[in-house]
């Protein structure tokens, strides 16, 4: 127990940064987290110092109780006596332990899902909102391009068109919709797009198909794909383009 029990207590005073550091991030992989170890250690032990200030502040203005760093340090020492006479002084206060740890737990596990709507509902996260730095999910770039994340709420796109080069049966074509979803691959590549209106041409017909005041000859136009929904798989995708588009009334 003498070597088990320092490494015991650092698992349990840490464990809250690695659950709120989970919770809060909003990353496009679904599998596994592929960042570097030391940054994540580093994020957890960061999160965890600052939730433990939190609570102990909290702690104390409610109780009046407040951090025995002298059995903290008993706990986490090697020598067996000061661990038996921390470990009895803790029991005595075990209920108190015990809600401290569970409240502590219960709120990293909530309270990162309300900050996210937060950021997410106020724009706080896009692209020079003076709060990005520290509020932007960095591990999610498909997410501000594909939402259009990265605009003022009242600058947001009312449509988001897609349009894509696709190798069919080795002749290029291009497709356009409009985006309706998209998801990843467990390793937080984009896997696939989901469209509506999807309309198609050859590629080819593009130096052909323009007039001399630069418009589409008519029977150059796409032609359009009949369906509800048009799945894109971003593997057979040459290359992507995105357009924002808002809508404008007009007199009647």
């Amino acid at each position: 127990m003498t070597v088990a029990l320092p490494a015991l207590v650092l698992f349990f005073l840490v464990l809250p940064g690695f659950v709120f550091r989970s919770r809060f991030k909003r990353a496009e992989r679904t599998a596994l987290d592929y960042a570097p170890f030391g940054r994540v250690v580093a994020e957890a032990v960061l999160w965890a110092a600052v939730l433990h200030a939190i609570w102990l502040g909290t702690a104390w203005i409610l109780t009046g109780r407040t951090l025995r760093l002298d059995l903290l340090l008993e706990l986490l020492s090697a020598a067996p006596n000061a661990q038996a006479a921390a470990i009895a002084t803790v029991g005595q206060q075990s209920s108190a332990v015990l809600l401290y740890f569970g409240s502590l737990l219960a709120a990293c596990y909530l309270v990162p899902a309300g900050l996210r709507w937060l950021i997410t509902s106020q724009r706080l996260d896009r692209a020079g909102h003076w709060l990005a730095p520290i509020a932007r999910f960095h591990d999610a770039p498909w997410y501000y391009l594909l939402t259009g994340a990265d605009f003022r709420k009242e600058d947001l796109p009312d449509l988001i068109k897609v349009s894509a080069i696709v190798d069919v049966a080795s002749t290029p074509y291009l497709f356009t919709g409009f985006l309706e979803n998209f998801y990843f691959n467990p390793d937080g590549g984009l896997d696939r797009l989901v469209l509506q209106g999807v309309a198609r041409r050859p590629l080819a017909n593009d130096r052909l198909a323009v007039t001399e005041d630069g418009t589409l000859a008519a029977d150059e136009e796409f032609y359009p794909i009949e369906g509800d929904y048009f799945v894109l798989r971003y593997a057979e995708i040459i290359t992507l383009n995105i357009q924002y588009l808002t809508l404008e009334e007009t007199a009647t």
